[in-house]
């Protein structure tokens, strides 16, 4: 009982419920208007009141057909447009009211504008410093090919000489971070989805005080929606009373509005300007396993060190002076020199957002683009795989060239619809030859690609169509790095204690397999 009190008085429950309720209030006054203008002509007009109902029906489905066919000239994932059409037709008017209000994730033109402007001031520090050619005559024609999906990117840049070190656990991944904060001279910068209360954070804030007396330049961007619950609504107030310059991206109003879409999910730190990381761990207890909801809580990190940081230190710029007045100068934060490491390969960090702010669905196509070049083997470790037909269209050509295509998943999940959608996608994977694991131990959180023992990425991006579509979203692209290696031993180390799925798992009852599919046609409006 004490658990349901707890949900019931949250902030999230009492501002989803007003949300609900506006949402319900403005429809109900909008078809509370119709039917009184409807009514008042026909009593003023009683000669013209066997047309009047069916003017106004027409009125309603001219609204309609006008919307429907907005939704097909639109330029959207074709498997985001059935479901929306399904929603205007089925629901008439108030389904109409649903897509203007939840159907679009475009940031606000004063957004757009303040992006494009921050794009270009960080253009003169992500100089291009090696081109197509000396790829492919240094690192192999894969590296050229994988490095020109980034070409339209202006801020993804391919760097040599920089240290990689993975962390198979968050366990690992906090201890180094930890080590690497104690020592910061200059700045912190910490960019991250979820801040909780317990020891992980209060841990690192301890330590972020400290460094402030000590005259070290600190800043946290966090999300408002993915901390509600875990810290209070004015939580950014304290931070900068501690001397923290502190960003609540995004924060989260009680108004019906499409804004809301947009959530920073990216998961950065970057000290000095010469120590990175990221991955897919958030500053919370349950990814270090200091607290079990799910079990075992499997996550995944990369540090970088040297020139590559440029890649997050402009990412974490970019988002921090989108919501500040007058954008800084990058320069202070952008070391003139950097220590070279021999015996590394190529690192490409990369971010990916909603459009118009990156011109397509980079994340989804850097993915695609490793599925569709991979000869031996792809290994994909993901919490959500809800993916659309792009994606499972280049899983399926891939086992269909004789690629092992293999999947993490959990099993135990952390949502249980999203779960029901992932498991939902098995069977035509496993028909088409992928071999799909469920990570026994508990919930694997790790976004993560490895590819012929040459190409890997771990990052903060899902298999859904949140990440791919709405989220701000980050991850590190790796050719023959050292990190790579650590990240084939922690696959195949998963791959030991997880279970493999079957075509026989993947059937399960007839009635859940139909709820599921009906599910995954409206899976792309959420």
């Amino acid at each position: 009982m004490k658990r349901y009190l707890k949900i019931f008085f949250s902030r999230f429950f009492l501002v989803a419920m007003t949300i609900i309720l506006t949402f319900v209030v403005n429809a109900l006054i909008i078809l509370a208007g119709a039917y009184i203008a409807e009514e008042t002509l026909a009593a003023y007009f009683p000669a013209a009141s066997p047309y009047v109902h069916f003017i106004f029906g027409a009125v309603q489905w001219i609204i309609v057909l006008i919307t429907v066919f907005s939704v097909v000239n639109r330029d959207m994932l074709p498997e985001t447009k059935i479901p929306w059409i399904l929603c205007v037709v089925v629901l008439n008017v108030f389904g109409v009211l649903i897509y203007v209000v939840f159907s679009y994730n475009r940031p606000s033109k004063k957004s757009r504008r303040r992006y494009g402007y921050l794009n270009e001031r960080s253009r003169p520090f992500a100089k291009r410093a090696l081109s197509q050619e000396t790829l492919a005559e240094e690192m192999g024609e894969r590296a050229a090919d994988s490095e020109a999906l980034f070409r339209e990117n202006p801020n993804a840049v391919a760097y040599t000489d920089t240290k990689t070190e993975y962390f198979p656990t968050g366990e690992e991944f906090f201890k180094r971070l930890l080590g690497d904060l104690q020592n910061a001279k200059e700045y912190i910068f910490l960019e991250y989805f979820i801040l909780a209360r317990g020891t992980m954070w209060y841990t690192i804030l301890d330590l972020l005080k400290e460094k402030v007396k000590e005259g070290v330049e600190v800043r946290v961007i966090y999300d408002d929606i993915g901390c509600m619950g875990k810290i209070h609504a004015g939580y950014y107030k304290e931070l900068r009373k501690a001397g923290i310059s502190c960003v609540k991206f995004n924060p989260f109003v009680p108004i019906v509005t499409n804004l809301h879409n947009n959530r920073d999910h990216r998961k950065i730190a970057v000290i000095d300007g010469k120590i990175g990381y990221t991955g897919g761990i958030n500053l919370a207890d349950e990814y270090i396993n200091e607290t079990h909801p799910f079990g075992n809580w499997k996550d995944t990190a990369v540090r970088l060190e040297g020139e590559g940081v440029k890649g997050l230190i402009l990412m974490f710029l970019r988002l921090y002076n989108l919501r500040q007045k007058e954008p800084e100068d990058f320069a202070p934060y952008i070391p003139q020199t950097y220590e070279k490491f021999g015996g590394e390969g190529i690192v490409q960090p990369y971010g990916d957002g909603p459009r118009p702010l990156y011109g397509r669905h980079l994340a989804e196509d850097v993915y695609i683009g490793v599925l569709s070049r991979a000869k031996k083997y792809v290994w994909i470790t993901t919490p959500y795989l809800i993916i659309d037909y792009r994606m499972r269209a280049a899983m399926l050509s891939a086992c269909a060239r004789g690629v092992d295509v293999r999947i993490v998943t959990p099993h135990i999940p952390d949502k249980k619809i999203p779960f029901a959608l992932t498991r939902s996608n098995y069977m035509a994977l496993i028909k088409g030859g992928a071999k799909i694991y469920e990570y026994t131990p508990g919930f694997i959180h790790a976004k993560s690609f490895l590819s012929d023992d040459e190409v890997g990425i771990v990052g903060t991006i899902n298999l859904d169509y949140r990440s791919l579509l709405h989220h701000f979203e980050d991850a590190v692209f790796m050719y023959k790095t050292r990190a790579n290696e650590a990240l084939k031993e922690d696959f195949l180390h998963t791959f030991e204690v997880s279970a493999l799925q079957t075509e026989e798992d993947a059937k399960r009852s007839v009635v859940w397999r139909g709820i599921c599919e009906l599910a995954k046609i409206f899976a792309p409006m959420f």
